[in-house]
């Protein structure tokens, strides 16, 4: 692969292996284990596995190898570690590098899972764990500590949409040598170019705009080669959390694509928020590429303008009124996916984010009425159409 190719080269022939039969599409090497010319040879592998060897599926495979390839190739990062899903990733760059003592600062708006982590498990292991505002740059200054380990934050929060500085983060992080940990699933790998902004990792569900169909789930942990190699890989090859060589083939089909369904979902979305804000049915329209987003001024600097592909409705009325806004629905699913070529509807408070306390839920604005919208492929006029008669219904 040349390095003078530009992203979407990249994601179509990144990372290719080909096997003796010279085939167009990625082979699916669907094997558990490799077998070994002789006794001396096992050995030596099991000394220092070298370049295109492998060991156990669990350890490495082809296949896995050519999407942690191409997806390194599209961030913009030394390595990739694929996992069996994102909060497998989530998990694993966290938990390798941590251990009883360290000092974890993160952004307090995150997804319920994450929120888990690290509240109840990393915690339990002796991590001590402080939040923050993360659109608050004085709070992260004031949260950092000569023992702070790392910061951890979703570069767009989920479901509320909020933007994070990634390089003022990271400026404020790397004053006190901690490792900035960036979960980036809504700004995708299309719109973010969070290493070059200050991130030394990167973290994926690659369920979501990588795979963008629906089929598997995914994750994938970027960063530097020495991190990957020498402390993500050791703890995920041990715990078993790593990716299934027929997902990693069906997330190299969903590279091939990405560029091409994540701009036509962001434009839809953008389309869509600016013919429903100020709906006399909303509180609120929440797209990060909208004028009056509090972070609009970062989305341009930061995501080239790009607001990404779902918003988040707030309706008047509360939980009843999201509830018969998502029932009148006739194209979105209701389910709590997202990036997906469908569009998708989510009540989070009762769904993705259920667990939180109505104190948590409340802080993080996530009220009774809020619905995350994730934008799919179909016609946009067709989805404002649908989406104005749910709205109709839910104030009638």
């Amino acid at each position: 692969m040349s390095e003078s190719w530009n992203k979407r080269t990249k994601l179509v022939h990144g990372g290719t292996r080909r096997s003796q039969y010279n085939e167009v599409s990625e082979a699916i090497f669907l094997t558990q284990g490799f077998v070994y010319e002789n006794a001396e040879q096992a050995e030596a592998r099991f000394i220092e596995t070298g370049e295109d060897e492998f060991i156990y599926a669990r350890y490495g495979n082809p296949t896995v190898a050519m999407f942690e390839e191409r997806i390194a190739a599209l961030e913009g990062a030394e390595d990739a570690f694929a996992t069996a899903s994102g909060m497998a990733a989530v998990n694993g760059a966290l938990t390798s590098m941590l251990k009883a003592g360290d000092h974890v600062v993160s952004a307090k708006a995150l997804f319920g899972s994450c929120l888990y982590i690290l509240e109840n498990i990393l915690t339990r292991f002796g991590v001590e764990v402080t939040f923050v505002d993360g659109t608050d740059l004085d709070a992260w200054r004031a949260a950092m500590r000569p023992d702070t380990k790392a910061v951890f934050f979703e570069s767009m929060s989920n479901p509320t949409l909020e933007v994070i500085d990634i390089k003022a983060v990271a400026e404020i992080a790397h004053s006190v040598g901690a490792t900035v940990v960036v979960d980036n699933v809504f700004s995708t790998p299309v719109f973010s170019d969070a290493i070059a902004q200050g991130a030394d990792v990167v973290v994926y569900s690659a369920t979501k705009h990588i795979d963008g169909q629906g089929r598997v789930l995914g994750g994938v942990i970027l960063g530097t080669r020495d991190f990957i190699r020498g402390t993500v890989e050791p703890y995920m090859k041990h715990t078993g959390g790593s990716l299934s060589p027929f997902s990693a083939w069906t997330l190299l089909k969903g590279l091939e694509t990405i560029t091409l369904r994540v701009n036509a979902q962001a434009e839809s979305a953008l389309e869509i928020a600016e013919a429903l804000n100020g709906h006399p049915a909303l509180e609120r329209t929440i797209y990060p590429g909208l004028a009056d987003h509090a972070q609009n001024a970062l989305v341009q600097s930061q995501l080239g303008g790009k607001g990404g592909t779902v918003l988040s409705l707030d309706l008047k009325g509360g939980k009843d009124a999201a509830f018969t806004f998502l029932n009148a629905l006739t194209i979105p699913v209701i389910s709590n996916n997202l990036g997906d070529a469908k569009s998708i509807a989510t009540h989070p408070a009762t769904t993705t984010h259920q667990r939180l306390s109505d104190v948590q839920k409340d802080d993080l604005g996530i009220t009774p009425g809020l619905v995350r919208f994730s934008v799919g492929l179909e016609d946009t006029q067709d989805l404002i159409a649908d989406l104005t008669q749910a709205l109709a219904a839910a104030s009638a």
